[in-house]
């Protein structure tokens, strides 16, 4: 793998870990978002017009593009689990800026993702 490939890679991934931190914060202030039958369009609205929703939406929007660039590179079976490594990113970002819990066994699940990651990487 390129350090070009790489780098797509790594820069999709942070992107969509960029996007999940995003719209968590938009959820956090809108408060619990719940679809009516009645109040559907003024959901989507408020949804819509939150300004960490819209910057979660513009970095899926980007790593898509940024991904597609990728997997021209980079086969499948190498790049897609390479994603693991947003749950890492998302999970310590979400300790930091939420203050979520990262107790033991997730702690070792990160590691176990880290080490998976790199097996699969190798050639």
């Amino acid at each position: 793998m390129t350090w070009l490939s790489f780098g797509l890679i790594l820069t999709g991934v942070l992107l969509n870990a960029a996007a999940q931190i995003f719209l968590k914060a938009g959820t956090n202030t809108l408060g619990v978002v719940s679809f009516s039958a009645g109040d559907w369009f003024g959901q989507a609205l408020r949804v819509g017009t939150n300004p960490h929703i819209i910057g979660g939406m513009f970095c899926y929007a980007f790593s898509l593009v940024v991904w597609i660039m990728a997997l021209s590179r980079v086969p499948v079976s190498i790049a897609y689990p390479m994603l693991s490594i947003g749950y890492v990113v998302s999970a310590v970002a979400a300790y930091f800026l939420f203050g979520e819990t990262l107790g033991v066994s997730r702690w070792l699940g990160i590691g176990f993702i880290i080490v998976g990651v790199w097996l699969v990487s190798r050639p």
